[in-house]
C-alpha cells in the first residue's frame, strides 16, 4: 500500500501497519493517523514491551521514509541529539588561511555548513523528500535541561544554530517521542505532542500478534502462550513480579518453543525458558512458586 494509500482512512493505516506485521487497535492507529494528517509529533507513554518502539518502525516502512533514532539517556547533551562543530576540520582550516601560500580566494570562515556534523535531529530536519520517521526513544531517561533543546524542533520542526541560523524542515519529519514514564516529562514538551497510553494487548490481540509473528507456532501453542502471558499480567498474579513480560517477551517466547518442537506448556518447559520471558532472578523464582496456578 502507498503512503497515501494509508493515509486514506484509519482503516487504510491500520491495515497498512497489518500488512508490516504490527497490529494496532483502533484507539492507537486514531492517534498515528492524526498525528499523521495533523503534521505533530505523537508521545506513547507506557511500560516498556507494549510496542511503543516497534511502531515507530513499522511506521517508517508504512510511509516508506528513513528511519532515524535518538536512543535518550541520563546526561545527554545538545550536541549529541542536534549538532556539533568538526573542530578538527575548522583547525586545520584555520591553519590553511593563515598559510603563506593560501590563495585570495580561500573561504575565511570557519562556522560553515561543510564543518556541521548532523546528529539525529538536525538529520530529521535536513531529509529531502518524503522525509523522515525521527524516534526519539525513551525521553523519559533524558534530563529537563535536554527537553527545552527539543522544545523548538517539536512545536516548529526547525532548530536555531547561533552561528548559521534557522534550520527548518522543508518535509515535516513525522516524530514518535516514546517514555517508560520513569518521570514525568515538562508540560512543554507534551503540549506540542499529540498523546496516547499504550497499555498491554487484551488476550485476543497477543494471540493475533503471536500468530503473526511466529506463523510456525501451531494455533494451540499460540494459544497457550498468549493465554499465560496474560494470567501473568492479570491482577491476581501481576503484583508477584518486579517486571511483567512485554509483547516482544511473548513473541521470543513462542520463537523459542518452537524452536525446542514444544506442543504444549508445562511445568519443565516453562521453567526450561523462563529467562526468556523474565530478566531478573526474583521474577523466575516468583514464577516458580506460581507455576501451579498459571498453568490451572
Amino acid at each position: 500500500m502507498s503512503p497515501a494509500g494509508a493515509l486514506a482512512s484509519i482503516d487504510a493505516l491500520m491495515a497498512a501497519l497489518a500488512q508490516e506485521g504490527y497490529l494496532a487497535e483502533r484507539r492507537l492507529a486514531t492517534a498515528v493517523f492524526l498525528a499523521l494528517r495533523l503534521e505533530r509529533p505523537l508521545l506513547l507513554e507506557g511500560a516498556p514491551g507494549v510496542g511503543k518502539t516497534e511502531l515507530a518502525k513499522a511506521l517508517a516502512r508504512v510511509m516508506q521514509r528513513q528511519m532515524l533514532r535518538l536512543q535518550c539517556y541520563d546526561g545527554m547533551e545538545q550536541r549529541e541529539a542536534l549538532y556539533e562543530w568538526n573542530h578538527a576540520a575548522q583547525l586545520l582550516h584555520l591553519r590553511a588561511i593563515q598559510s603563506p601560500d593560501a590563495t585570495s580566494n580561500l573561504e575565511q570562515a570557519v562556522y560553515q555548513d561543510r564543518f556541521l556534523i548532523r546528529r539525529p535531529l538536525l538529520q530529521a530536519l535536513d531529509m529531502p523528500a518524503p522525509g523522515a520517521v525521527l524516534l526519539i526513544d525513551e525521553v523519559d531517561r533524558a534530563d529537563e535541561p535536554f527537553e527545552a533543546f527539543l522544545l523548538e524542533y517539536l512545536g516548529e520542526y526547525q532548530i536555531s544554530i547561533p552561528e548559521l541560523g534557522t534550520v527548518k524542515a522543508t518535509v515535516p519529519p513525522i516524530t514518535i517521542l516514546t517514555s517508560n514514564r520513569t518521570r514525568d516529562l515538562h508540560d512543554a514538551v507534551k503540549r506540542r505532542c499529540l498523546f496516547h497510553w499504550m497499555d498491554y494487548p487484551d488476550q485476543a490481540r497477543e494471540l493475533a500478534i503471536v500468530r503473526t509473528q511466529v506463523p510456525q507456532a501451531t494455533e494451540a501453542l499460540a494459544a497457550q502462550v498468549a493465554a499465560f502471558v496474560a494470567k501473568v499480567r492479570s491482577a491476581a498474579f501481576a503484583s508477584n513480579f518486579e517486571r511483567l513480560p512485554g509483547i516482544a517477551e511473548s513473541v521470543e517466547w513462542a520463537r523459542a518453543l518452537v524452536m525446542l518442537q514444544a506442543q504444549h506448556l508445562d511445568a519443565e518447559c516453562v521453567m526450561d525458558t523462563a529467562g526468556v520471558l523474565f530478566k531478573q532472578q526474583d521474577d523466575v523464582l516468583n514464577l516458580q512458586n506460581s507455576l501451579d496456578a498459571l498453568l490451572a
